[in-house]
């Protein structure tokens, strides 16, 4: 079966910096359900459209084709009062600013010192290119709820 429209595609990656080093590796295969549906890269999807079985795609993906241009504004220094008391570089914290522009940004602490929290609200592989390389498992016609509700569902039904 090809991969079109409505059809479940499931496949192994490995992820890229632009100079070649492995960034990640999926551990167990990853499905997603095709045409559009926002479970992968759009640009990463268009690759794959028509392909089968067995077939292997590497994509380059520039930063505003995956996580998007670094964008200086979501970093913050925030007052350490406004933290857990264990507070640690590495954590993340969900955006609950004065506006809707927060909410729902994931923050990770990159700093902390002499009272202040640095927050980075960029994914860590915005403003790198990257390139996508997968392979092709299985393609499978999506069921109609998987269709209904725009997303795979697992063999025992939803895992969200």
């Amino acid at each position: 079966m090809n991969v079109f429209s409505n059809t479940v595609v499931t496949l192994s990656y490995k992820l890229f910096s632009a100079s070649g080093e492995l960034i990640e590796e999926s551990p167990q295969p990853i499905s997603y359900l095709h045409g559009g549906h926002h479970g992968i890269f759009p640009k990463v999807e268009a690759a794959l459209a028509q392909k089968t079985v067995g077939d292997q795609v590497s994509v380059s993906l520039e930063p505003e084709d995956s996580f998007g241009d670094y964008d200086a504004e979501l970093v913050r220094i925030e007052p350490q009062d406004r933290f857990p008391p264990e507070v640690k570089v590495g954590m993340q914290f969900e955006g609950q600013g004065d506006g809707d522009d927060q909410a729902g940004i994931v923050y990770t602490v990159t700093d902390i010192a002499d009272g202040k929290v640095v927050v980075d609200g960029n994914h860590q592989l915005a403003g790198q290119r990257l390139r996508f390389d997968c392979t092709i498992l299985d393609v499978r016609p999506a069921t109609s709820e998987e269709l209904a509700h725009g997303h795979v569902h697992g063999a025992h039904g939803h895992h969200y």
